[in-house]
């Protein structure tokens, strides 16, 4: 089935994470596209309080989707089998034909690829090959050339390989023949019992005998004396000079060297100019390990689809999962001020001023009349407590809290409890570097060329920030020089007291606070009393102060 990719921002936090998890199962119980599957993702690393709460309601980890662009992996792979390389090339003709492809991929029985044969490779053969001896070049099997020639083994070992000698017609008397024969030769002759005799006399390796002929049993024993392999064929002389060629392992005419693959993870923007270069009709697909996986034509590389995307808890480019703009946006379902995304097409676009995407997701159920299950509503409560923090936040709405207790009923727990064990599991920074808590929850802005960062971290208590200044600031100051912003900010937030720390650096970062909040700084920060959000108190400030 297709997958559509339900996926929140990065540096996801717990409203992204459940949001994404529980629209797409309500996308998946709706059903409107029998051939999609919905499946959750996310963008980044989780943070501990969103680790906790999936741990809780025993739900999966969603899977990591570091770039939408489309993969190997996204286009129809056809699983054209492996072939040995001791096959003939009549084999190999015939499933080309059975396959209707023109290239077949040479394997071990562990996947791991040897080689190509393609029709050009089996063309070649027919009609650029005037050597008589390539057939014991090719280290062809006896075994192969019975096949090719549709006979049967008279005389001696099929697994033994024509190795030494050239392929010749005895179309001579006996006299004549004795000069041109040489040991360890192929000869290919009628009925005449003196001609088999010279040429088992003569050392030859194998004697083929057209149409049918019987085989004394005479002959047949000085053969088995001189190690000489007898084949009967059903076929004339002519036919059976046209067809033996045929018969070499297809490991003679493959490519070896500079095989052009791809793996199944590349994606498919890095690989068009291979593409436009190399005039291949088709490509072997090898998996992370290396195995051979299967083959993908060049007309499905250059036509190559889209992957779907339907994006939960922002609408920012700059906050998107990397290679968005080669994806397919569906949907989006947000509670943030509108930003840059720009789609191909219309999407349903759902924004409404409230404190969760959570809480959007649950009036979907709503007027979808689906029911919300036990552990899916512990997760869209999870998610408004997160965002909310736990209803202080002055983005929460009434239309959050009551979401909330309904949720809350459904999923048989208590709130306040949740939210303690939650926002608890967030503020263990103990065992954190200071790159792990700055990008916890982190996020760009950009307004009038000037792009600044601002990460949040939640406590309930402040004193376990006691430390993070001294650690955090030294972080900030060395992060800003290839982090491709102006300025960052790092918000540690007293969820008790309803108060904010703001750690800043960067060109004019102290001024830009002070205008925005009248604040005086102090020690390298600023201490904001009931200043809990950055969606809608510290974010809409410092962007008109900026506009300003």
């Amino acid at each position: 089935m297709k997958k559509v990719f339900v996926i929140g921002h990065k540096n996801p936090d717990t409203d992204s994470i459940c949001s994404a998890i529980a629209y797409a199962r309500l996308k998946n119980k709706i059903g409107k596209r029998k051939d999609v599957e919905y499946v959750p993702a996310r963008a980044g690393k989780l943070n501990e309080e969103t680790q906790y709460v999936l741990k809780h309601f025993k739900v999966d980890v969603p899977e990591y989707i570091a770039d939408v662009s489309t993969q190997v992996k996204d286009i129809e792979i056809r699983k054209t089998a492996g072939i040995s390389e001791d096959i003939s090339l009549k084999q190999a003709w015939s499933l080309m034909q059975e396959q209707n492809v023109v290239t077949l991929p040479v394997t071990d029985e562990e996947n791991n690829l040897h080689g190509l044969i393609n029709v050009g490779d089996i063309t070649q053969s027919y009609m650029e090959v005037y050597d008589s001896r390539i057939l014991s070049t090719a280290k062809t099997k006896f075994r192969s050339i019975i096949e090719t020639l549709e006979g049967e083994l008279v005389e001696g070992d099929p697994e033994k390989t024509f190795d030494d000698g050239k392929v010749l017609i005895a179309a001579a008397n006996p006299d004549l023949m004795e000069d041109y024969i040489k040991e360890g030769d192929l000869v290919i002759l009628g009925n005449r019992y003196e001609s088999q005799l010279c040429a088992i006399e003569m050392k030859a390796a194998c004697i083929i005998v057209c149409e049918g002929a019987k085989v004394s049993v005479t002959i047949r024993k000085l053969a088995q004396e001189n190690g000489c392999v007898v084949i009967s064929s059903p076929h004339d002389t002519y036919t059976v000079a046209r067809l033996i060629n045929q018969s070499m392992p297809v490991s003679y005419f493959m490519k070896r060297e500079n095989l052009y693959t791809f793996c199944t993870e590349d994606f498919i923007d890095n690989i068009r100019d291979v593409m436009a270069k190399k005039r291949y009709r088709d490509f072997p697909i090898l998996s992370t390990e290396g195995k051979y996986v299967g083959m993908i034509s060049r007309r499905n590389l250059l036509n190559s689809p889209r992957k779907e995307v339907i994006m939960v808890d922002h609408n920012e480019k700059g906050q998107a999962v990397d290679g968005i703009e080669n994806a397919d946006i569906l949907e989006i379902i947000d509670h943030h001020r509108l930003r840059s995304v720009e789609t191909i097409t219309p999407v349903f676009f759902r924004n409404q001023p409230l404190g969760c995407t959570a809480t959007i997701v649950t009036q979907m159920y709503n007027e979808q009349g689906v029911e919300i299950d036990k552990q899916t509503a512990g997760l869209l409560l999870s998610a408004i407590l997160s965002d909310t923090l736990m209803f202080r936040s002055p983005t929460c709405t009434v239309v959050d809290q009551v979401a909330a207790e309904g949720l809350s009923r459904i999923a048989g727990v208590n709130q306040e409890k949740l939210a303690n064990s939650m926002f608890r599991a967030g503020s263990n920074l103990k065992d954190k570097d200071a790159s792990e808590i700055f990008y916890q929850d982190f996020k760009k802005f950009s307004i009038n060329d000037v792009t600044f960062g601002v990460g949040q971290i939640n406590a309930m208590n402040g004193e376990e920030f006691a430390d993070l200044k001294e650690r955090l600031i030294p972080f900030m100051e060395k992060e800003l020089k290839g982090s491709g912003v102006q300025m960052l900010f790092m918000m540690l937030t007293d969820i008790v007291s309803e108060s904010t720390t703001l750690l800043y650096v960067g060109d004019g970062a102290s001024d830009l606070i002070s205008s925005a909040f009248s604040l005086t700084p102090q020690n390298g920060s600023f201490m904001m009393k009931g200043v809990v959000s950055r969606k809608k108190q510290v974010i809409p400030a410092i962007m008109s102060d900026l506009q300003q």
